[in-house]
């Protein structure tokens, strides 16, 4: 499995690209004590002010693409490919990405028990997200994580089983 989030902490970290074209945007006040990328100051700036968002995306969703296809392709590659392989795509619909895969899985939980799993702050984020139902809609799969880590872990090996020649 490839995580689109894991993709964008390595470009934050190691793209040295994607480092310059943040303090150039930012300024140098993004990169932290020691060294890093300063991704709470980052989100601080860009979840409120839509442009500066706009920005970063245009900036790593290509990357992302980009690394997460490439995956992919050396996967294909291997003498014995997998059958299956999975990415985990956050903002799929809203980015259009969904074209880029055979099947799509969605899994949703509750807004009350997403906020109960997290530490990311409530923002206007939200609002630019398509709503749990019509990703479910859209989806091949669907599954609402509201129950025992048993229960999503039957789901997920219910989807393996299905897709799997």
């Amino acid at each position: 499995m490839v995580s689109s989030d894991d993709i964008v902490h390595a470009l934050l970290r190691e793209d040295e690209d994607v480092r310059a074209a943040l303090v150039e945007r930012f300024g140098p006040q993004i990169i932290d004590a020691n060294g890093e990328v300063d991704r709470a100051a980052i989100a601080e700036t860009v979840f409120n002010d839509r442009d500066a968002l706009d920005w970063l995306e245009a900036l790593l969703h290509p990357r992302v693409i980009q690394e997460y296809t490439a995956w992919r392709e050396q996967l294909a590659k291997r003498e014995h490919p997998p059958a299956l392989s999975v990415t985990e795509v956050p903002l799929l619909y809203e980015s259009g990405g969904e074209t880029r895969f055979d099947y799509v899985v969605v899994i949703t939980a509750p807004a009350d028990l997403r906020s109960e799993r997290t530490h990311v702050r409530e923002d206007d984020r939200a609002q630019r997200l398509i709503p749990d139902a019509e990703k479910v809609e859209r989806a091949d799969f669907a599954y609402v994580n509201d129950g025992t880590l048993a229960e999503l872990d039957a789901f997920v090996a219910d989807v393996v089983a299905r897709l799997s020649p």
